[in-house]
């Protein structure tokens, strides 16, 4: 199942997602409709507030980016825990499904140890570097209520604020289904 993906000015991409219990809802499936969503919106990362749920839980598939690092990074992650970021913070042009036709320069660190449980709820704990940590560094960040522009100096936000409540009223040019935030009342 395809979901629409929902746009930057909802609610629920600035709340902080709770934690899954085995057995309360289908990860698998819920898994799959994820990568179908991400793949059909020509993403490579998508994290559960982006079709509404307030979980933690994301799906990333690094193939795309054609880096060393990303080839055959296919991944479920559910309850994570990023437990150390280490290196040199570097510059990477990113963009994001909730925020469509907007990409800006964000610095975070090289590396990353993370720990989470797959769509088997097998545990896992992995060193991940380069565009791989970035790709699950910028996840994590959604289930942790924060976007990419989150990340910019007060200038660009400022230059991006008209772009970015065009977006919340709907004003987009997508190429996939999305969800306009809900109009105040």
């Amino acid at each position: 199942m395809i979901y629409p993906i929902v746009l930057y000015g909802d609610p629920v991409l600035r709340k902080k997602g709770e934690n899954l219990e085995k057995d309360e809802i289908d990860v698998k499936q819920l898994a799959e409709d994820m990568f179908e969503t991400m793949y059909q919106a020509n993403g490579v990362g998508l994290a559960a507030p982006q079709i509404g749920k307030s979980i933690r839980m994301f799906v990333v598939d690094g193939d795309p980016m054609e880096e060393p690092e990303t080839e055959q990074f296919k991944r479920v992650f559910i309850n994570p825990e990023i437990l150390e970021e280490e290196g040199d913070e570097w510059g990477f042009d990113e963009g994001c499904l909730s925020i469509p036709g907007v990409r800006e320069e964000v610095f975070r660190t090289e590396r990353i140890r993370i720990r989470y449980f797959d769509e088997n709820w097998e545990e896992h704990e992995e060193t991940l570097e380069g565009v791989a940590a970035r790709i699950v560094q910028h996840e994590y960040d959604h289930i942790e209520g924060v976007l990419f522009t989150d990340h910019l100096a007060p200038l660009k936000k400022r230059l991006l604020k008209s772009k970015l409540t065009n977006i919340s009223k709907g004003k987009v040019d997508a190429e996939y289904r999305v969800r306009v935030p809900q109009a105040k009342r």
